[in-house]
């Protein structure tokens, strides 16, 4: 890993980064609700390749990292990143990007099981909880601007609340299955250059 982010292009002072819009879809397909993420990123890869050129990624990805890459007119290069990573471990994924979408489920308890939430990072400020993986982008990324890397100035995180986060081999509830092709649009829409959802 300290070898792909020594090549990012990342300057000593840091900085917002001049890469590919990047899509990271965050999840485990082994646990019930928390697959939504791995579904979600294999729906979008089929639409961006119906819509785009599939391409290589500008960068080599840590092997626990499954990455696609497709090359649009008008919009660049845009890398989908599956991961079922937490923590630091992230940090790869969020260096050499100028925009980050990120695709994951949340359990906050104050929304019902397959709504859509669209946040920014200053929606988050305060205490952080709700996913494992989002505790741990939002810390990388952190991290990641005191280490003077070159991070995404445009982070949009598309959260779906979950109704079961625990169950090993089990389902996506309903909801949260319900809540797939909405997310594939959403992030389309984002790619696109589209307007903030309403609340």
């Amino acid at each position: 890993m300290a070898a792909s982010i020594a090549s990012s292009g990342a300057t000593a002072g840091g900085g917002v980064a001049e890469g590919p819009t990047r899509v990271l879809c965050l999840g485990n397909d082994l646990i019930a609700d928390d697959a939504l993420g791995i579904v979600a990123a294999r729906r979008l890869c089929v639409r961006l390749a119906d819509a785009g050129t599939p391409a290589p990624t500008q960068r080599s990805f840590d092997p626990a990292l499954t990455a696609r890459a497709y090359e649009f007119a008008g919009i660049g290069l845009v890398e989908v990143v599956e991961s079922a990573l937490t923590g630091m471990y992230l940090l790869e994924a969020v260096v050499g990007a100028s925009r980050l979408i990120v695709v994951d489920t949340v359990v906050t308890g104050a929304s019902d099981p397959g709504t859509v939430l669209e946040l920014r990072e200053s929606d988050l400020d305060g205490p952080r909880g709700g996913s494992p993986h989002s505790i741990g982008l939002l810390e990388t990324l952190d991290l990641a601007r005191a280490l003077g890397l070159d991070v995404p100035g445009d982070v949009v995180i598309l959260a779906v609340e979950a109704g079961d986060d625990l169950t090993v081999g089990g389902d996506m509830t309903v909801p949260v299955k319900a809540a797939v092709p909405i997310v594939v649009e959403r992030v389309m829409t984002l790619i696109e250059g589209g307007v903030a959802m309403p609340a």
